[in-house]
């Protein structure tokens, strides 16, 4: 009886280990590159490049043509995400080290943030950050497991004040929380994305698996979207003001399914997980429940808007901005691929540049910046990234602990003056001049610019919302192919935000996109 039960243990003990290596076979092989360190640092790589006379044959990273990339700040532990303070500096929280730093700009021109400053410790797993700016500047900083307010002091950079708005569920798969206040008219309304428990099950805490909204001041919990198993990083279109969100699909039942998605999310709007994913397809691996017809093609479904590769694991999203970039990369979308642990081959490690018009409609896709992953090996992982105007873009990366500094190095000329078609030249407003209600603009055109004598011009915000418009009208005989002097006042109501556009926009009654033109002027509200 005794070699039996042995015997009976010896097997049960083999059948694990055969059941095991099945799983890691299966599930793991890839694993390595998110969880060992690379023989080389991706940070004296670069330095290293910088200095050279001439570019390395050798160099991993690949950029498009016109980008070069440097080392903005290094040595911060674990980077997430990145977000402006009212002075200019970059805040970066950092979730593994309990803290929110902000990184001071270059003002000493050596390529290198001046310094980095702590202003705000002692916090449980800090991620998302979120400014409001009315009498004072207030920055909303979330933890795991709560949502607090800051009194923001930009002399002291120090977090002050420290007052919680809403508790949030604690423990689990996934313990990031991002959040983003809704655009105009609903700028008061702060969005939190909270992560399932789990790899796939069915929640029992309602406020898991969910964009929730809330109140600035904490009221109001309440369920914004559904059916998100973990929606890490939010954006805002550009002209739409619509709530873009990257999505991770579920593990563990294949390299190539389900796909990691990027949605367009609406305000009660169901996602389908846990029972379906991707263009609605129903995961039969966890719902075993019998249907006469698919439960994922009900209205209430909403299938994604776009499918990534199975585990690229997307976390930051941004749109690019129309000022200071090549009028090919307006109303693009760069997403980061964190980078796959549940795949045999692993995949991701690079950021990648979604091609969309104004309206959204998806055109393409293609590598931006690739290379992290080297063989075996991951010399980093791209988290978050911020793109400003100017043809700047910084990207933190968790694993290398660093924020990069992307530069677009050639001279875009999509908002020079007197490069559009040499058809019209703008006098007032200068490129990012200081501007107020009213709004004089004036200029020269030549005459088929005009269409019975006159054309719009148009004040836009920073999230693309109209603010008002005006009619330029010629200052004489305009049918002609000479330059004709015109101006126009503009009454617009004033943004909330700092930043926005002047657009003078061509007069073209027969609709047809040929006789299309535009000329757009950045612009800072007083």
């Amino acid at each position: 009886m005794k070699k039996i039960v042995i015997w009976g243990i010896i097997f049960l003990i083999g059948a694990g280990i055969v059941v095991a290596a099945v799983f890691y076979r299966e599930n793991l092989r890839g694993i390595w590159p998110a969880l060992t360190s690379p023989s080389e640092d991706i940070v004296k790589i670069i330095e290293e490049q910088n200095l050279a006379s001439e570019n390395s044959i050798d160099f991993p990273l690949k950029l498009p043509p016109g980008f070069s990339i440097s080392i903005f700040a290094k040595g911060l532990g674990g980077p997430r995400v990145l977000a402006r303070d009212p002075v200019g500096n970059i805040l970066a929280s950092i979730p593994s080290e309990g803290r929110v730093v902000a990184v001071l700009p270059d003002a000493n021109g050596d390529g290198l943030a001046d310094s980095v400053v702590t202003i705000a410790d002692g916090l449980h797993k800090p991620h998302g950050l979120a400014f409001r700016c009315r009498e004072k500047c207030q920055l909303y900083i979330a933890e795991e497991d709560q949502v607090a307010v800051y009194d923001y002091d930009v002399e002291k950079l120090k977090a002050l004040h420290k007052k919680k708005i809403v508790d949030l569920p604690r423990g689990g798969n996934h313990t990031t929380r991002t959040i983003l206040f809704l655009p105009y008219p609903d700028e008061d309304t702060l969005l939190i994305s909270v992560g399932s428990s789990c790899n796939v099950c069915r929640e029992s805490d309602s406020r898991r698996a969910k964009i929730l909204s809330v109140n600035a001041d904490g009221s109001n919990l309440k369920t914004f979207a559904s059916g998100l198993r973990n929606a890490v990083f939010m954006a805002i279109h550009p002209v739409l003001g619509s709530i873009w969100a990257t999505e991770m699909g579920r593990d563990l039942i294949g390299d190539d399914i389900p796909p990691d998605e990027i949605n367009i999310v609406e305000e009660g709007k169901n996602y389908g997980w846990p029972i379906c994913y991707g263009q609605n397809v129903h995961d039969a691996s966890f719902d075993k429940n019998v249907y006469i017809k698919n439960p994922c093609e009900e209205p209430e479904k909403i299938p994604s808007y776009i499918d990534i590769p199975a585990h690229s694991a997307p976390l930051g999203l941004v749109f690019i901005p129309e000022e200071g970039w090549p009028e090919e990369y307006w109303y693009n979308l760069l997403v980061a691929y964190h980078g796959s642990w549940n795949r045999t081959e692993p995949a991701g490690y690079k950021i990648v540049r979604y091609r969309f018009d104004w309206r959204g409609i998806y055109l393409g896709e293609e590598d931006f910046i690739s290379g992290w992953l080297q063989g075996g090996e991951a010399l980093g992982r791209p988290v978050d990234i911020l793109v400003e105007p100017g043809g700047k873009i910084y990207v933190s990366d968790d694993k290398a602990g660093v924020i990069y500094l992307i530069t677009y190095d050639q001279q875009p000329t999509t908002n020079n003056n007197e490069m559009k078609d040499d058809l019209i030249r703008i006098t007032t407003p200068k490129s990012d001049a200081v501007v107020q209600s009213p709004l004089v603009v004036e200029g020269e055109a030549r005459g088929n610019w005009f269409f019975e004598a006159d054309f719009p011009v148009r004040v836009f915000d920073e999230d693309g919302t109209e603010l008002g418009v005006g009619i330029a009208r010629a200052e004489g005989e305009w049918m002609t192919t000479d330059f004709v002097a015109f101006s126009a006042t503009v009454q617009f109501r004033m943004s909330k935000g700092s930043r926005g556009t002047v657009v003078f926009q061509k007069n073209n009654p027969s609709d047809l996109p040929e006789y299309d033109a535009e000329i757009r002027i950045p612009v800072r509200f007083w």
